[in-house]
């Protein structure tokens, strides 16, 4: 089983790799870089035309390899559909980023709407298969069942986390390489649970991030865009839903929700400095 894991591992690298040269050669011939706020960092300018929307890179190496390496059920098919579902939203996200040269893309309602949409198939076909409802707090013998409250649970761990990792998206290889980190915990666990799918899924993801990170490391020659970070984000939400350790998330992506609470915390920090102004 292990050997089959570094299989699929490798697989979904090798075609990350051969398909990221094209990627960015192609974004460049469209034009499709990278846009910056005018009142961003100085520093960032030089990172202007860079190609974007480079998650779609390993969004293909993990098809491909979930298609031909992976055992085909449900878990599978949730896990594809929740990950999918939020690059879809990601590129479009993007594209209208890279065709009105702003940096806004999608209103924020609008992007909302179609992850509840996600959250909510995810949620019925959950209950349908009889996925638990009871979550356990890590460390402890203490299992809370919250019924009818799982799917606000599932609601905020897929799109928290999802815009946590976008969040993060902020250096060279960081988003890639945290969430790389969580998934190998994932797998792990996975594996020890004896829940293939989610073990060859994440090794499939893990190989295909790999492969983007050798163009995406300082200097970057590809960002992932939206449609990578809000998929990488909702895709470890629901590894952590399906292996029932949603708690542990809190844990495995610690980097992610203290980055979150450093974003609020700057928000609520300018909004006083603003209003204690005027």
């Amino acid at each position: 089983m292990q050997f089959n894991f570094l299989k699929v591992m490798a697989f979904s690298f090798l075609i990350s790799l051969i398909i990221s040269p094209i990627f960015i050669a192609l974004s460049r011939k469209l034009q499709y870089g990278q846009y910056i706020r005018e009142d961003g960092p100085k520093r960032h300018y030089c990172k202007a035309g860079t190609p974007t929307m480079g998650g779609i890179i390993f969004l293909v190496s993990l098809v491909l390899s979930s298609f031909f390496l992976a055992p085909k059920n449900i878990y599978l098919f949730l896990l594809l559909m929740i990950t999918l579902g939020n690059g879809l939203i990601g590129f479009l996200d993007d594209y209208f980023k890279v065709v009105n040269r702003r940096s806004l893309g999608l209103r924020a309602r609008h992007k909302l709407a179609g992850q509840l949409l996600l959250v909510a198939i995810f949620s019925v076909v959950l209950f349908w298969i009889g996925h638990s409802t009871a979550v356990k707090i890590p460390f402890t013998d203490l299992v809370i069942d919250l019924g009818y409250f799982y799917p606000l649970l599932i609601f905020l761990m897929l799109i928290g986390t999802s815009n946590a990792v976008n969040i993060t998206d902020g250096i060279d290889g960081l988003a890639g390489g945290t969430v790389t980190i969580a998934l190998l915990a994932y797998l792990i666990i996975a594996a020890l649970q004896g829940i293939e799918a989610v073990a060859y899924f994440n090794s499939a993801f893990i190989g295909g991030i790999f492969g983007f990170l050798v163009y995406n490391l300082h200097p970057a020659k590809v960002f992932m865009g939206d449609v990578g970070s809000l998929a990488l984000g909702s895709a470890l939400a629901a590894v952590a839903i399906l292996t029932k350790a949603e708690l542990l998330l809190l844990i495995i992506g610690g980097v992610f929700v203290i980055e979150t609470i450093s974003v609020i915390m700057q928000v609520i920090f300018y909004r006083i400095q603003v209003d204690e102004f005027f």
